[in-house]
């Protein structure tokens, strides 16, 4: 493996990583909420009939983020404020650390880039 750093072209970023203290929350459908609050989720719901999907959106599908693993991922220094104001709804339940990190010109180009709206 090969571990190259730049300084050039570097930007700071945060590694967050997460767990979740499965025994403190009150239920699994608590546990959920916090999952879907984070992720997002999609939620099909049968009605005479008919089946009707809906994207339910999360926080990160509101800010770019790298994803590292499950419970890992890297955001942007300018989105962390957003990101602990959920962790810290949640503090009593789940483990956070946090890690600035170096990232590329290419990384830190996902880590700034607009979301998408799809207008029908």
């Amino acid at each position: 493996m090969k571990i190259e750093i730049r300084k050039k072209g570097n930007e700071t970023a945060v590694l967050i990583s997460f767990n979740t203290e499965s025994e403190k929350f009150e239920s699994l459908s608590e546990r959920n909420r916090f999952f879907w609050g984070l992720h997002g989720r999609r939620q099909t719901i049968i009605k005479n009939e008919k089946k009707y999907e809906y994207e339910r959106e999360g926080l990160l599908d509101e800010i770019p983020h790298i994803k590292v693993d499950n419970s890992v991922f890297i955001v942007a220094m300018e989105h962390m404020k957003k990101m602990m104001e959920f962790f810290d709804e949640w503090e009593d339940k789940v483990e956070v650390k946090t890690f600035p990190v170096l990232v590329g010109r290419s990384e830190a180009k996902e880590l700034r880039k607009e979301r998408m709206v799809e207008i029908e």
